[in-house]
């Protein structure tokens, strides 16, 4: 990992011990069965703000109705709601403990593989600005030629093996301590955009490192993206990006070949953020103010009659307790079975239930029709 001078570096570190205590309060303040409800909101949110920074907007209701495989006729979306599923199910993956090691070759080439092969062909391609020529993206594989990414230009293909072995060893989280590493984890993405391995898929194959990276050392989680972040100061992210390419600026800018004050600066960018999304979630996830958020927006539901009147009992046990027996849910209302189930089987079908089976217990959703309501600010205001 790069070194850097000592005043940057404390307060890096200052940076790195608040994102460590954030994250760790976050993380133990959620029940584990709510963090399923949650984690499935926030891959959904992190999908979207992630290719939002590649200039696909994708509206949350369009990605909801994807993951149901209700897809729109029109080419375009359809392709962008095909996107955003494999998103989704590539972070599934990592979130689930199914992807290799983060900082590996093998990740990298494991994550540009499982997110591309998912895609349709015609997102699988990208145009030469000087030749004009189709080139095809095949998942997995590194360039073969030579690209140019605004004013930087990346290593040349024959040196992205050997590129991408000093990267996994400068990154090596056995051999870092436990600051470092969350350091570690900014400065990588900063490298791993820098080294642009594929023709295409570069920015989401590095944000998802990220994301995995902070979850090996204990930091990340489904309850919080940091994509959100970036993508609300888009112009900042890139710009520390690419001040971070520059060349080291005279022998006081570190001893490296590019520029120790700029990858500084970007590592305070990302850590800052990272921080203010993990505020921005443990304040819409503190309990009495979620469930009083989710009674008004359930009365307000029950008043236009899209939900029954009932329903907040059976909403509040669900946050409560994680998930409960069909067969309590007249309990919770006071009311028969009978009067019950069809009570039940609408927050299912509106999605603000969920079962593993048609017969098993029921846990929380949030269906995006919940999302202004309950969580506020998560998305832009359309």
């Amino acid at each position: 990992m790069p070194s850097l001078a000592c005043p940057v570096r404390r307060e890096l570190e200052d940076l790195s011990v608040d994102l460590t205590d954030k994250a760790a309060r976050l993380a133990g303040a959620v029940r584990p069965a709510i963090q399923i409800a949650i984690g499935d909101l926030v891959r959904s949110m992190n999908c979207y703000y992630s290719n939002l920074i590649e200039g696909h907007d994708t509206h949350p209701a369009d990605i909801e109705r994807a993951l149901k495989r209700d897809y729109s006729n029109e080419p375009k979306k359809r392709d962008l709601q095909n996107e955003a599923v494999a998103h989704i199910a590539v972070q599934n993956m990592i979130d689930t403990g199914e992807a290799p090691p983060a900082v590996s070759e093998n990740f990298i080439q494991w994550t540009h593989k499982e997110f591309c092969s998912r895609l349709p062909d015609t997102l699988l391609h990208v145009t030469d600005p000087a030749t004009k020529e189709m080139i095809n993206v095949i998942p997995g594989h590194y360039r073969e030629r030579d690209v140019e990414v605004g004013r930087h230009l990346p290593p040349e293909p024959s040196a992205l093996p050997r590129m991408l072995e000093r990267f996994a060893n400068a990154y090596n989280l056995e051999r870092l301590g436990r600051v470092d590493r969350v350091i570690a984890v900014a400065a990588s993405h900063h490298r791993l955009a820098w080294i642009h391995p594929f023709l295409d898929g570069n920015g989401r194959v590095t944000r998802l490192f990220s994301h995995a990276m902070m979850k090996e050392i204990g930091i990340g989680s489904a309850l919080w993206s940091i994509s959100r972040g970036f993508a609300r100061n888009v112009e900042r992210y890139k710009e520390t990006l690419m001040r971070a390419d520059l060349p080291r600026q005279g022998d006081r800018d570190g001893r490296g070949a590019l520029s120790e004050a700029g990858l500084a600066e970007f590592c305070r960018f990302f850590l800052e953020t990272a921080i203010d999304q993990v505020e921005y979630m443990s304040d819409m996830l503190d309990t009495a103010r979620l469930l009083d958020r989710l009674e008004r927006h359930v009365a307000i539901a029950a008043v236009e009659k899209r939900l029954p009147k009932e329903s907040y009992p059976l909403l509040r046990e669900a946050f409560l307790v994680g998930s409960f027996a069909r067969g309590k849910a007249g309990m919770l209302i006071g009311a028969s079975p009978a009067k019950a189930r069809p009570i039940l089987k609408t927050l299912l079908m509106a999605g603000y239930l969920t079962s593993e089976t048609p017969k098993s217990p029921v846990r929380l959703a949030f269906p995006t029709t919940t999302l202004e309501d309950v969580f506020p600010r998560l998305y832009p205001a359309r």
